[in-house]
């Protein structure tokens, strides 16, 4: 039985490894593109994300949501866009398209956005992760982050650990 559970706990150690190497990479190459290269944002396999700070599609996107854009001007009537105004991301969703020129809408908002230019465009809005920013806060806290380190270097320590057997004295006289 114990060698069940080892190999089943060594098996999730193994698994947190490779999602944990898999986001290192991730991170580092999104900070090379931003940092490094001076990007506004990565492009990952012709995607990037980005969160959303402000209410304006609330009802469809929270605040805290992370979307998952494709990055492309092949945008419909309809489809939620992420575009750049100055130096802000905004995500909404397109009300009309006029050959070049483009209006967008937050579903909570009154009023329509500024025309913008198909140039302008990032992408459309392909997946969303809701709750993240919950979670973001959660895992960027100094105490879960020391707790949760301590429990995975226990987990590791209980399982590597093997107790001495004890050694029988065989006497004969």
């Amino acid at each position: 039985m114990k060698k069940v559970i080892k190999i089943i706990g060594n098996s999730i150690i193994n698994i947190l490894v490779i999602i944990a190497v898999v986001i290192l990479i991730f991170s580092i190459y999104f900070l090379v593109q931003t940092k490094i290269l001076n990007k506004d944002y990565a492009n990952i396999f012709g995607y990037t994300f980005f969160e959303i700070a402000t209410g304006s599609m609330s009802g469809t996107l929270e605040i805290g949501d992370v979307v998952i854009v494709k990055l492309t001007n092949d945008v419909e009537v309809g489809d939620i866009i992420v575009y750049k105004e100055e130096d802000y991301f905004i995500t909404h969703r397109l009300i009309e398209k006029n050959q070049d020129t483009l209006i967008a809408k937050g579903d909570a908002n009154n009023s329509e956005d500024s025309p913008i230019s198909i140039n302008d465009v990032i992408g459309k809005v392909e997946f969303t992760i809701e709750n993240v920013g919950i979670w973001k806060k959660v895992f960027t806290s100094p105490s879960v982050l020391i707790t949760l380190f301590i429990t995975i270097v226990l987990f590791g320590i209980v399982l590597i650990y093997k107790p001495k057997e004890k050694v029988e004295e065989k006497g004969g006289k």
